[in-house]
């Protein structure tokens, strides 16, 4: 199994909106349903803990720290299968975050397949706020139930 790690960042605007990466490189160029994810990445835990996985993956992927507030955790969810199989730990932070001021790190893969050629893209080509309705959407089904979570807890609050 494969362990992640997360942030996802929220606001209140008219509502509750949340930050959401679209996942880069030439497998998601045209693609938007289900082509967002909350920035996250892979960590080996027994070598790092989630949290400090969780910040470290942000930076990475949005090219700044994650901005400061309290960290609500939204806990664990498993999903996947076989070798695909994968547990996400997310954490929550309010707070607004100016998209234009994202720089995301780069990965590097061979493209076109089989060409021999690695090539670099952006780990997210764009970020965005929307409102939980919408994210619902744009995030692949694995990573719904953090949306759930966090209005619950936001209602409970």
């Amino acid at each position: 199994m494969k362990f992640s790690a997360g942030v996802l960042l929220f606001r209140r605007a008219s509502g509750i909106e949340v930050l959401l990466g679209h996942m880069g490189g030439p497998l998601w160029a045209r693609k938007d349903l289900g082509a967002w994810s909350i920035p996250k990445g892979e960590y080996d835990p027994e070598s790092e803990v989630a949290r400090a996985a969780a910040a470290r993956e942000f930076t990475e992927e949005l090219g700044m720290p994650v901005p400061d507030g309290e960290w609500i955790e939204l806990g664990e969810v498993r999903y996947g299968s076989g070798r695909g199989k994968k547990e996400v730990t997310v954490w929550a932070v309010e707070a607004n975050l100016d998209t234009t001021q994202v720089n995301p790190g780069i990965f590097e893969m061979e493209w076109p397949p089989r060409s021999g050629r690695m090539r670099q893209f952006p780990e997210i080509d764009r970020a965005e706020w929307f409102d939980t309705a919408i994210a619902h959407d744009k995030l692949g089904a694995g990573q719904r139930p953090y949306l759930d979570r966090l209005t619950e807890h936001l209602a409970v609050r």
